[in-house]
């Protein structure tokens, strides 16, 4: 049977209740919205089916809230009729890169994401606005006009106030701030893999707030630490009483039962602990003997060095020490003993790395300075205010991600993570990718970026990605072309735009026969078929890196999506033979416009032929 693709993301609120409803049906009830009876919940049934004492009503407890908290609670879960649109002619390597720039509205883009996307990312990090008085936050609308967004230009909505400075000043100072960053934090939480991790660049001014709004996301017992980055050298004039030398990095994981961090090798060790080299490396020497551990009378016995001499356990500092292996071991591994100087040696390697520490103050997590200077290399002007250290995002990509990993950043800014992950792909030859998203806020026009050519903070983002890529690239050798992997430095560029469809798509019920007579089809004027495949791989939930082609069929343009796995043809009058060669190819999902049929003949045979040649594929239609 064809179904008809949604090309929306799904009702979350419709969801929860039909999983409350399992589990509770008592606690289903029904309400008035606009005036019709709709499914709800009775929330006080649903706490006294959640407390094991009699409930009155609200009581004291502990708990993390705020103005307008329950409106974010709302609008994390809220649906959108809104669609991302390929850019390939602002793209690099568009056919073939697994990296993607999405411009737009976070949280709108994330929910577009949510179902693609969910658990399968393994580290987020966000610089997200540190409300400091003279930020930006994002003024979000409870609902959005979708057909008026398309009017949005830059860091402003239809009423001109998509972007508003949050003043010190402003009554909702701290509100504000928290209704911005909540629902983006949902969102991020369900993103995450089970083994994955989030870290959040944050100051003092929103760090207690931000802590206690994660605890309550991520869970208390999922914070694995919070860093303190020491951001500049020297003095400065930052503070009524102090010189702010630092700012905090919250890292939170999904799971704690599964989350493993890796090592850090940017850590400098000290080479006097590892004196010695032989052919697995460089070393150090301990003494088998100790007395700090616990006594064992069986540890105490005599081991013998190549040429007789005996030794055992000494005395140290008046008290009787004992061997740290037994007897076994010793015997399996005498050949690593190294005997010296009256005592008995073993060797430890110099490690790859050393477990992350959370006082980030060693200038290899670089400084605010040198964020500058990474920028400043590929632009020779500074086209953005203190950007984020390669080096310091590096270090979080590097102990929280592995080969093949999705990794995200979703306040991409001048996209210094982007940069930070192809550097580090190429450094330790690993095929990591991203995502980063940024709404095209405009820039100053006395700026330096301004001037400069760039209107918004996208293209400063885009083109900081394209020089370094070709940075990197132009590091090349011959040594490292041959035989190794080929560098990604590419990325898909998207953005966010309203649907693709006509309100008849939605709502067919309300649109009246004079306005039918005026519809040729469903789709908005201007749309293309790339347009409407990206929309039809959102709705499916197919990641948007994958690779895409086309194949001609009888002059038709079809769309193979991930090697056959979809099949999408949107040209007009397809005939049945069209049809029949796109069944014979087995594809999982097949995609057609309902209105593309070239006769009611082809679109009453299309069920069949299917049947006929691919029983199993997903017909859709749009």
């Amino acid at each position: 049977m064809t179904e008809k693709l949604e090309m929306r993301t799904k009702d979350l609120t419709r969801e929860n209740i039909d999983k409350i409803a399992e589990l509770f049906p008592n606690c289903i009830t029904e309400s008035l919205k606009d005036g019709k009876p709709v499914r709800s919940i009775d929330f006080d049934a649903l706490k006294q089916e959640l407390s094991d004492y009699v409930v009155d009503g609200p009581t004291e407890r502990y708990q993390f809230t705020w103005p307008g908290k329950s409106k974010a609670k709302l609008l994390a879960n809220s649906p959108i009729d809104m669609t991302l649109r390929p850019c390939p002619e602002e793209s690099v390597d568009f056919d073939n890169t697994k990296n993607l720039y999405i411009e737009g509205d976070n949280l709108d883009v994330l929910k577009l994401l949510r179902e693609t996307y969910l658990g399968k990312v393994k580290m987020i990090y966000i610089d997200p606005p540190y409300n400091t008085g003279s930020d930006f936050v994002y003024n979000d609308k409870f609902v959005i006009d979708a057909e008026g967004y398309a009017e949005i230009s830059g860091d402003y909505d239809e009423d001109g106030n998509r972007l508003e400075r949050n003043t010190a000043s402003n009554g909702r100072h701290h509100t504000d701030w928290l209704n911005m960053i909540y629902p983006r934090l949902r969102i991020a939480r369900d993103l995450l893999s089970d083994d994955g991790a989030i870290f959040i660049s944050i100051d003092d001014n929103e760090v207690q707030n931000l802590r206690k709004m994660c605890d309550e996301i991520f869970g208390e017992d999922e914070l694995v630490t919070q860093f303190v980055w020491k951001k500049k050298q020297g003095g400065g004039n930052d503070s009524s009483f102090v010189v702010t030398e630092h700012e905090y990095i919250l890292c939170y994981c999904k799971n704690s039962s599964k989350f493993k961090i890796g090592v850090d090798k940017k850590y400098k060790l000290d080479d006097s602990l590892y004196p010695f080299s032989d052919n697995k490396g460089d070393y150090g020497l301990v003494t088998l003997d100790k007395a700090s551990i616990q006594f064992s009378q069986s540890l105490v016995y005599e081991i013998k060095d190549p040429a007789g001499n005996v030794y055992y356990p000494r005395v140290i500092k008046g008290k009787q020490s004992c061997w740290r292996w037994g007897k076994n071991k010793v015997e399996k591994q005498y050949n690593e003993l190294v005997f010296k100087n009256g005592k008995v040696y073993t060797k430890y390697y110099r490690p790859d790395g050393v477990t992350p520490r959370s006082l980030l103050i060693d200038s290899i997590y670089g400084r605010t300075e040198s964020g500058n200077d990474d920028i400043k290399s590929l632009f020779e002007l500074n086209p953005f205010s203190y950007p984020k250290p390669v080096s310091l995002i590096q270090h979080f990509i590097s102990i929280c991600s592995e080969d093949g990993s999705l990794v995200m950043d979703f306040f991409s800014g001048s996209a210094t993570f982007a940069q930070a992950v192809m550097q580090l792909n190429n450094e330790d030859r690993k095929k990591r990718h991203f995502i980063v998203i940024q709404l095209p806020e405009k820039c100053d026009e006395t700026s330096v970026a301004y001037k400069a050519g760039y209107v918004n903070i996208c293209e400063i983002g885009k083109e900081r990605i394209r020089r370094a890529g070709k940075q990197i690239k132009s590091s090349f050798t011959q040594s490292t072309l041959d035989g190794k992997k080929i560098l990604d430095v590419g990325f898909r560029v998207l953005k966010l735009d309203s649907s693709n469809m006509k309100n008849v798509y939605y709502s067919p019920d309300k649109i009246t026969q004079a306005g039918i007579d005026g519809l040729v089809d469903n789709i908005k004027e201007g749309r293309t078929h790339k347009d409407l495949l990206f929309q039809s791989m959102l709705d499916l939930g197919i990641e948007l890196s994958v690779p895409i082609s086309s194949i001609k069929v009888e002059g038709k343009e079809v769309y193979d999506v991930d090697n056959g796995y979809l099949l999408a043809c949107f040209d007009d009058n397809v005939s049945e033979s069209v049809v029949t060669e796109i069944a014979k190819k087995k594809p999982v999902f097949a995609v057609m416009r309902d209105s593309s049929m070239d006769s009611d003949s082809t679109a009453t045979n299309f069920e069949q032929i299917f049947r006929s040649y691919s029983p199993t594929t997903v017909r859709k239609v749009i």
